[in-house]
């Protein structure tokens, strides 16, 4: 992990094309404003995680098998 120190207004970029920017600091929080292309899905953390919980279920064998049923 590479750990970056940066003040309100500061930014870093990634790949070229995603921009973070610092928007605001309010004691352990920070708020963060990000500009990516539209192509590159950006999503927290515990969002993330629950995609791909559901994924994985909809791939499970009992999901296979209603798939099945339905064509």
């Amino acid at each position: 992990m590479l750990a970056l120190t940066r003040k309100k207004g500061e930014s870093l970029v990634i790949n070229n094309n995603i921009e973070i920017t610092i928007l605001e600091i309010r004691g352990d929080q920070i708020k963060l404003g990000i500009s990516a292309p539209k192509e590159v899905p950006v999503y927290r953390k515990e969002v993330f995680v629950q995609i791909q919980k559901e994924n994985e279920s909809s791939l499970s064998v009992e999901g296979l098998s209603a798939l099945k049923k339905l064509l």
